[in-house]
């Protein structure tokens, strides 16, 4: 009869009250279900919830935010009337960033502009802008702003061959084969791009004819160089 007593008290149902934390998420609209007797409940916005439950049922809390949880109900749980659980928030993993995938879009094929349009530099930009209409030519030719964006753009294209010069050659080409002084290699380097014809090599990758030019501009350079002495 003292066992019978025993085992009804362990199996009394009972609604007790819980509370779901998580830092970093939002801890609402978790579903929570007695895997025993299949009844089921939901947090609110604080992550309160209320559920009928005995000694040994085992809940299960999942949210599409959260790792799914379960949690055995224990005597002191029934006793207390109430629960704390704490939940972690889902890893989620990124899809992979392939920086080239669409290399192939352009304004172009987008129909952002026609095909085969001239493709301008900041510095070109501004001169098109600046002479554009014939308001805009009158005004700029007066203070003198197209000039000056027209040096803009020749101060670009030129830095834009210095720097293909200096990947060039090595420093040994220079000093070795030209008879540049190390001293002297970006002096002669800003030379070379100054000269029309060797800038055209530069422009169009045409290495052999680079290498045919710069010899006869090394030669004319050290006597440059020798005159200033």
């Amino acid at each position: 009869m003292i066992v019978q007593v025993g085992f009804g008290q362990n199996n009394t149902s009972k609604e007790i009250t819980g509370q779901i934390f998580e830092q970093s998420t939002n801890v609402e609209g978790v579903n929570i279900i007695n895997n025993t007797t299949q009844v089921t409940a939901v947090s609110d916005a604080g992550g309160m919830f209320s559920i009928v439950v005995k000694e040994g049922d085992v809940l299960v809390f999942s949210s599409v935010n959260l790792d799914p949880f379960k949690r055995r109900i224990t005597m002191e749980d029934l006793k207390s009337g109430s629960i704390v659980v704490k939940m972690n928030a889902k890893e989620i993993e990124l899809k992979e960033v392939i920086v080239n995938e669409n290399a192939n879009v352009t304004a172009e094929n987008l129909g952002i502009i026609p095909y085969g349009q001239k493709k301008y530099t900041p510095a070109e930009r501004k001169v098109y802008t600046a002479t554009s209409t014939s308001v805009d030519k009158l005004l700029n030719a007066i203070s003198g702003r197209t000039a000056m964006l027209k040096k803009e753009v020749n101060v670009e294209k030129k830095e834009a061959l210095f720097r293909k010069i200096e990947y060039l050659f090595e420093e040994n080409y220079y000093t070795e084969r030209l008879r540049i002084p190390v001293a002297d290699i970006k002096g002669f380097q800003l030379y070379c791009v100054d000269d029309a014809e060797f800038a055209v090599s530069l422009d169009t990758k045409n290495k052999t004819m680079s290498m045919f030019l710069i010899t006869d501009l090394a030669r004319k350079y050290l006597t440059i160089l020798e005159n200033e002495k």
